[in-house]
């Protein structure tokens, strides 16, 4: 059981890598925070929704965004306007990624940069810690290095040579499927870590038996499920009662 979790987690580990690597290789070629709060729309709510190339954005789709240099950010609002994307704010600052998100609720944030600054990425990798979100950046910079700084960072989509309006709605279709799978994948090696670790538990607790009460293996386990099944518990829980036991009396 462990070696087949142990694939199953190597398996999430090198899908997410690449997953998050072709995110950025399919691509690469004032401050105004004063909105009320609203509930988070589209794919902020909906997980595991997945958009394709071709598909229409999400309605109403919520914009925040972030203007780190470019000069960009009035043709962005505009050619955001014109699909029916609703700018909740525009940051000339990137201290305040984190706060504007937290109160905004965007589905999406982009960023128009010459070059992603350090203090930008910075807060973009705390806001994917902390409330994750589809980012996408434009920028002038093909910087291989910058691109690996911003894939770190958690962005979903780097895109060289500017904002091009007839390539925005594509550019966040793409954005927001990576995200979504890259958020899929991240919650499978969650469960793969978790049952993992559930087995190490089950296997500890069966050895405390074998020592304990000079069982075998699979009488041990027998016993274990016994004492399950008596006390409506689940293994693991049963597991975790009998290595808290054994730690008390040490």
């Amino acid at each position: 059981h462990s070696a087949s979790l142990s694939g199953l987690r190597a398996s999430a580990v090198a899908q997410l890598t690449r997953a998050r690597g072709h995110a950025l290789c399919s691509l690469s070629a004032g401050t105004d925070c004063g909105a009320e709060p609203r509930p988070a729309s589209g794919i902020a709510n909906e997980g595991q929704r997945r958009l394709g190339l071709h598909d229409d954005l999400p309605p109403r789709l919520r914009v925040l965004l972030i203007d780190d240099g470019a000069g960009r950010a009035d043709a962005l609002r505009d050619a955001l306007a014109r699909l029916d994307c609703d700018v909740v704010g525009v940051l000339d600052s990137p201290l305040l990624i984190h706060d504007c998100v937290q109160r905004l609720r965007p589905d999406v944030v982009i960023v128009d940069s010459e070059s992603p600054s350090r203090d930008t990425l910075e807060n973009l990798s705390a806001l994917s810690v902390r409330m994750p979100r589809p980012v996408v950046v434009f920028t002038d910079d093909p910087n291989r290095a910058v691109m690996q700084r911003a894939l770190a960072a958690g962005v979903s989509a780097y895109v060289v040579a500017g904002m091009q309006p007839q390539r925005l709605a594509p550019v966040l279709n793409v954005a927001i499927a990576r995200f979504e799978q890259e958020a899929a994948l991240k919650a499978e090696l969650a469960r793969t870590r978790e049952q993992l670790a559930a087995r190490k538990r089950i296997e500890q607790a069966k050895g405390i038996l074998m020592r304990s009460r000079g069982l075998d293996e699979k009488a041990a386990y027998a016993q274990l499920r016994r004492l399950a099944m008596d006390r409506k518990l689940k293994l693991v829980e049963i597991a975790d009662r009998i290595i808290e036991a054994k730690s008390l009396l040490s």
